[in-house]
C-alpha cells in the first residue's frame, strides 16, 4: 500500500518537474547560447569591469525600479477601491465593465499605444477640446508620465479582476454574522474584506511589478528617449543596433536576478484562499451612507474615464476612407489567419503546461513540502524575468549556426508565445485547483475514483469558469504578439500584428488605424466567443 501511495504521489509530482525543467532549460540555452556566439576575443575581467563601471546602466536600473515601482501603486491603490465597488454593487452596465477589464488586460500592446496616442498626444483628442476652449495643452505623453498612463491602463484592470475574485471568495456567513453584529461599513473593510485582499496583494503586487519591470513596447514607444530607458530596451539595444549578444546576455542575468529576488518574497508571503462551495449568488449586506457609495461610484466612473476612451479611439479611428481597401487586402486575410492558428494552439499548450504544472504544485503542498511547491510554482513566472527579445534571439542564433532557420516557424512560435502566457494562466487557476484538491481529493481517495475520472468528473467540472478565462486571456494574449515574430518573420510568414507593424512603418496611418480595428474586433470576437461558448455552463448550478 505505501509502494503504491508513493507511485501515486510520483506519478502527481513528475508533469511539473518537466514543465518547469523546460521553462528552465530555455532560459539557459537562450542566455548560454548568446554567450557563447558572442566575440571570443574580449577581455572578460576588464569587459565586466566597464561594464558594472558604465554609469549609463545604473542610471537605466534606477528608472527601471522607479517606473516599475510607480506603475505597481498606481494600479494596486486604484484597483482596491474598483474592486470594492464592483463587489459591493449590482448596477447596469457591471457585466461590461468586467469585460472591458478582461479584454484591456490581453489588448495588444501596439494597439493600446495607438489608442492613447490619439487620446493624450499633441495632436489628440485632448489637445483639440483644449485648442477649442482656448487652454494650452502641455501634456507631454512621452516620458515617464506616459509610460505610467500606460502601465496603469493594461495592469489596474488586472488586479480589479484578481482583487474582486478573492472578495467573491468571502464565505457570505462572515458577511451575514457581520450584519447581525452591526458592524460598519468601516468595521466590515477592516476584519472581513482587508485580511482577504491582502493575501492577493503582495503576488498581484509582484506580478505587475514584474510586468513593468520587463515591459518592452510601452517603454520603446513612450519613453521618449535614452533617459527613459530601461533594462530590456538595453538589452534591445545590445542586440539589435550593437549585436553585442554577451552585453545583452548579462543584461538578462542582472534582470532575472531583480525578478527572482522579488518573487521570493512574494511566494514566502502568499497563500491560497479557500472558496466557498455556494449556490447561490454571494450575499452583499445593504449599504448605506453617501460617502460610501460617492467613493464606490467615484471609483468605478474613474476606470471608465481611463479604460473606454483609447478603444473608442481605435474603433473612431478604425472607420475611415480606407476601410474597404484593407478589408479586401489577402495579406490581411492570410495574417489573420496565421494569427488564429499560433494563438489558439498557443492557448490551449498554455492549459496544458498550466494544468501539469499545478497538478504537481499542489500535490508538493498538500504533502507538506510547501518551499518546493512555491519553487515549482515560480519557474511559470521565469518567462517574464527573461526578456522574450533574449529567448527569441537566443532561439534565432542557435537555429542559424546549428541546424539553420526553419521552414515554418509555427512551433517556436507556439511554444514561446504559450510560456508567455504561462504566468497569467497560472494566477487564475492556481487557487481553484488548490481549494478542489483540499475538498475533495479525501471523498476521491475513498472511493478509488482513476486519474482520468476524476480530471473529467470533478476538476475538469469545477474548474469551467477559469479555464474559460485562462484560455481566452491566453488566446488573445498571443494574438496580439510582436516580439517573437519580428526575427522568424518574412514576406511570406507573418501574423496580423507583424502586417500591423509594416503600416506604421511605412507611415500608412489610414491603412494602420483599420488594422487596428480590425484586430481589435478580432480580438475581442474570440475572447467572448471562448469565454462564453467554448466550454458549456454547468447545469447544476
Amino acid at each position: 500500500m505505501a509502494k503504491r501511495s508513493s507511485l501515486v504521489r510520483f506519478l502527481a509530482v513528475w508533469p511539473g518537474i518537466v514543465v518547469a525543467l523546460f521553462c528552465i532549460g530555455l532560459a539557459i540555452v537562450s542566455l548560454t547560447t548568446l554567450i557563447i556566439f558572442s566575440s571570443p576575443e574580449v577581455n572578460i575581467d576588464r569587459w565586466l569591469y566597464d561594464f558594472f563601471a558604465d554609469p549609463y546602466l545604473w542610471r537605466v536600473i534606477r528608472f527601471t525600479f522607479l517606473q516599475a515601482i510607480l506603475s505597481v501603486c498606481c494600479s494596486i491603490l486604484p484597483a482596491i477601491f474598483v474592486a470594492l465597488a464592483l463587489y459591493h454593487h449590482d448596477f447596469i452596465g457591471k457585466a461590461f465593465l468586467l469585460r472591458l477589464c478582461n479584454m484591456t488586460l490581453v489588448l495588444p500592446v501596439l494597439i493600446a499605444i495607438f489608442g492613447l496616442l490619439t487620446l493624450y498626444g499633441q495632436q489628440g483628442w485632448i489637445a483639440q477640446i483644449c485648442h477649442w476652449l482656448g487652454i494650452q495643452y502641455t501634456f507631454n505623453i512621452y516620458g515617464l508620465h506616459g509610460i505610467l498612463i500606460a502601465h496603469v491602463f493594461f495592469n489596474l484592470p488586472l488586479a480589479c479582476r484578481l482583487f474582486l475574485q478573492i472578495l467573491e471568495a468571502i464565505p457570505s456567513e462572515q458577511q451575514k454574522i457581520a450584519a447581525q453584529l452591526g458592524f460598519t461599513h468601516w468595521q466590515r473593510f477592516k476584519f472581513i474584506e482587508w485580511p482577504a485582499l491582502q493575501r492577493q496583494v503582495l503576488p498581484t503586487g509582484a506580478l505587475i511589478f514584474m510586468l513593468c519591470f520587463a515591459s518592452f513596447t510601452v517603454v520603446l514607444s513612450l519613453g521618449g528617449g535614452p533617459s527613459n530607458s530601461t533594462l530590456e530596451l538595453a538589452i534591445y539595444e545590445a542586440l539589435r543596433y550593437d549585436f553585442d549578444p554577451k552585453q545583452a546576455a548579462l543584461l538578462s542575468l542582472l534582470q532575472l536576478t531583480f525578478c527572482l529576488i522579488i518573487v521570493s518574497i512574494s511566494q514566502r508571503f502568499s497563500r491560497w484562499l479557500p472558496i466557498e462551495q455556494r449556490v447561490e449568488q454571494h450575499w452583499r449586506p445593504s449599504l448605506t451612507g453617501f460617502w460610501l457609495y460617492f467613493i464606490d461610484y467615484f471609483s468605478i466612473i474613474i476606470a471608465l474615464i481611463l479604460l473606454l476612451p483609447p478603444l473608442i479611439a481605435i474603433i473612431v479611428n478604425g472607420i475611415n476612407s480606407t476601410l474597404s481597401t484593407v478589408f479586401t487586402d489577402k495579406l490581411l486575410w492570410q495574417a489573420i489567419g496565421t494569427s488564429l492558428i499560433i494563438s489558439v494552439s498557443a492557448g490551449l499548450l498554455t492549459l496544458l503546461l498550466t494544468f501539469l504544472l499545478l497538478w504537481s504544485c499542489r500535490q508538493l503542498y498538500f504533502d507538506g513540502y510547501r518551499k518546493l511547491s512555491n519553487l515549482l510554482s515560480s519557474c511559470s513566472l521565469l518567462i517574464l524575468a527573461i526578456p522574450t527579445i533574449v529567448l527569441t534571439s537566443g532561439c534565432f542564433i542557435l537555429f542559424i549556426n546549428t541546424v539553420g532557420l526553419p521552414k515554418s516557424p509555427f512551433l517556436l512560435l507556439i511554444i514561446i508565445n504559450a510560456l508567455m502566457a504561462l504566468p497569467y494562466s497560472m494566477k487564475l487557476l492556481a487557487n481553484p485547483m488548490y481549494v478542489i484538491y483540499e475538498r475533495y481529493n479525501y471523498l476521491i481517495q475513498s472511493l478509488a475514483i482513476p486519474l482520468f475520472s476524476r480530471i473529467k468528473l470533478v476538476e475538469l467540472t469545477a474548474l469551467q469558469q477559469p479555464i474559460r478565462q485562462a484560455l481566452a486571456f491566453s488566446c488573445v494574449l498571443s494574438m496580439g504578439d510582436l516580439s517573437v515574430i519580428t526575427l522568424f518573420g518574412n514576406d511570406s510568414f507573418f501574423t496580423l500584428p507583424y502586417y500591423l507593424y509594416g503600416q506604421l512603418s511605412a507611415y500608412r496611418s489610414n491603412n494602420a488605424a483599420v488594422s487596428a480595428f480590425i484586430m481589435l474586433l478580432l480580438c475581442l470576437l474570440i475572447f467572448t466567443f471562448i469565454e462564453k461558448s467554448f466550454i458549456k455552463h454547468d447545469k447544476t448550478k
